[in-house]
């Protein structure tokens, strides 16, 4: 018995020992045919252009810097499914803009190498938005960019002011290849560097490390997304992001009001409404005339929705109003009415560290305001503690 047990333990070590080998055998050949595919694919048989402009792949340093980009690409495939999800839904509308302005389609990539195609993107020198604008190139090319509203994040706003930037660049420099380059380092510095080295072909131009890298990752996503399935990426239409379907509603204000207003009128809520409308930054749509995307079918009967529900809104803000005494601070307050710091914050637009005032009038919407209900200790004040906007 007892020897039957020794050979019935022996023959598990060696089954487990061959496991170990076949696998570690496995892991090896995995990583030799990864190794091998990779190499594969940045092998480039044809010609490589940036918006018919060649891209000189002959020159080994060249090829070294696209290869190196394309590399780090195929790196990072969750970035890429993501590239060819989005792309499904934003591309079509870039393409359609690029080719009214009669501009090469190889332009829309500059979009997934500035942001991925994400509207929060912001880079560390505060560029933000799609097609990451810097604040004073954006007003220059008419977006609006404030505390409440930022159209670097407006897809369709931004699309439009990137390309008249780009076209204006291509003017400038006569090349596409240069306008992207000037795009990402701004004109006067590559101009700089153009007289200073005497120098007018980017592949030739020494220059910041961001921008000699830029054009070779543009190309990585040209390649990857003109044919994912070279690259062992294969997705399905229902594996794609579809395009935003929606409607647009005209809104003229002369105050500020609660996007949770216009999103009830839109028959959504309040993230259906900030994700439509990534330029608005804040609780509150500003005082002004807007253009606003809501769910599709949602304009018809938006405006009467609108106005009955804007109506109820100021009056009830007008009933619930708190002027602040001497010796009040927020926590206080907001204790007496059995709402969050933060809530009161939101209503009034306070900013973090402002102290509130005597005699300042507080928004506060909570039954205990409206029904004049105010901490027991204080009823005796409530009339000094209650007002309306009348």
């Amino acid at each position: 018995m007892k020897k039957y047990i020794i050979y019935f333990l022996f023959a598990l070590i060696v089954l487990f020992f061959t496991t170990l080998l076949n696998a570690a055998e496995n892991t090896s050949i995995y990583h030799q045919t990864s190794g091998q595919s990779l190499i594969e694919a940045i092998r480039i048989a044809e010609p490589l252009s940036f918006c018919n402009e060649q891209v000189p792949l002959k020159d080994d340093a060249v090829k070294e810097r696209f290869e190196r980009e394309l590399l780090i690409s195929l790196d990072n495939g969750d970035d890429i499914i993501l590239w060819l999800k989005r792309a499904n839904r934003y591309f079509p509308h870039i393409e359609k803009v690029l080719k009214d302005h009669s501009m090469p389609d190889d332009l829309k990539y500059i979009a997934i190498a500035e942001s991925s195609l994400k509207p929060h993107a912001r880079s560390d020198k505060g560029a933000t938005g799609y097609w990451q604008f810097i604040e004073n190139t954006a007003i220059k090319y008419g977006l609006i960019v404030n505390n409440d509203i930022d159209e670097r994040r407006n897809f369709y706003a931004s699309t439009e002011a990137a390309l008249n930037y780009l076209k204006d660049l291509y003017a400038l420099f006569g090349s596409w290849t240069l306008a992207a380059a000037a795009y990402n380092m701004g004109e006067e510095g590559l101009k700089a560097e153009m007289i200073v080295q005497k120098v007018s072909n980017y592949y030739e131009l020494d220059l910041y490390q961001e921008t000699q890298r830029y054009i070779f990752r543009i190309l990585a996503a040209k390649l990857i997304i003109s044919n994912p399935n070279k690259y062992g990426y294969s997705l399905s239409k229902n594996d794609l992001y579809k395009p935003v379907q929606c409607d647009y509603v005209d809104i003229s204000t002369n105050q500020p009001v609660p996007l949770y207003i216009i999103a009830q009128a839109g028959k959504t809520y309040f993230k259906v409404i900030k994700d439509l409308n990534p330029q608005l930054k804040s609780y509150y749509l500003p005082a002004g005339k807007y253009k606003l995307m809501v769910p599709k079918g949602a304009a018809m009967g938006f405006s009467e929705r609108y106005e009955n529900l804007l109506s109820k809104w100021i009056l009830e803000k007008n009933e619930q109003i708190y002027i602040v005494k001497t010796g009040d601070n927020l926590s206080q307050i907001a204790e007496r009415f059995n709402v969050p710091v933060k809530a009161i914050m939101i209503w009034n637009g306070i900013t973090n560290g402002k102290k509130v005032l005597p005699g300042e009038k507080l928004i506060i919407f909570s039954d205990k305001l409206k029904k004049g209900i105010s901490n027991p200790a204080n009823n005796a004040n409530k009339e000094e503690n209650l007002i309306t906007d009348n």
